[in-house]
């Protein structure tokens, strides 16, 4: 039996494209590029190492071809922010739902945290997203993910509708 962890989930929206300030970018050479059907591996090694500190577990769970079928349908977006020649983190965005559009991943690597990237790839996110012309753009967060994930959310424009408590096993 693993790890068994209780967490509130905190579901949020946001209906018009925020007008938010520019920020600022990453130092050093930089690229935000779309992983076009990227291999499960990969994908893999971004969601888990992302995700470690937070217990993502959703997509541990499924086998190579249930998750080939999500990211690699063509209204699933994958956006991984490169700098200096590494990937530093990724963005996830699922269009299936449309006029809704679902932020479902955004993370940054643990040795980048507190360099203002993630900040820099919500923001990024958000515009990606809009782009596509829904009417709701929707993200949750929840108690294990990281301490500022809520108040950076709704600083960028994001509000809360809904929470709900899940227990899950890792």
């Amino acid at each position: 039996m693993g790890k068994v962890h209780k967490t509130t989930i905190t579901h949020l929206e946001m209906r018009a494209e925020p007008r938010l300030p520019p920020v600022p970018k990453p130092q050093g050479k930089y690229a935000l590029v779309r992983a076009e059907k990227p291999p499960v591996h990969f994908y893999r090694y971004l969601y888990n190492t992302v995700g470690r500190d937070y217990a993502w577990v959703s997509r541990k769970k499924l086998t190579d071809a249930e998750l080939i079928a999500i990211i690699h349908n063509d209204d699933v977006e994958i956006y991984v922010l490169w700098l200096n020649g590494s990937p530093v983190g990724f963005t996830e965005i699922d269009f299936r739902m449309m006029p809704d559009a679902d932020l479902c991943f955004l993370g940054v690597m643990p040795e980048f945290i507190g360099m203002g990237i993630g900040r820099y790839l919500l923001c990024a996110a958000i515009g990606l997203a809009w782009s596509r012309g829904p009417e709701r753009l929707t993200v949750q967060t929840c108690t294990l993910d990281h301490p500022n994930a809520l108040r950076l959310y709704q600083r960028h424009g994001f509000t809360p509708y809904a929470q709900s408590e899940a227990m899950f096993e890792e």
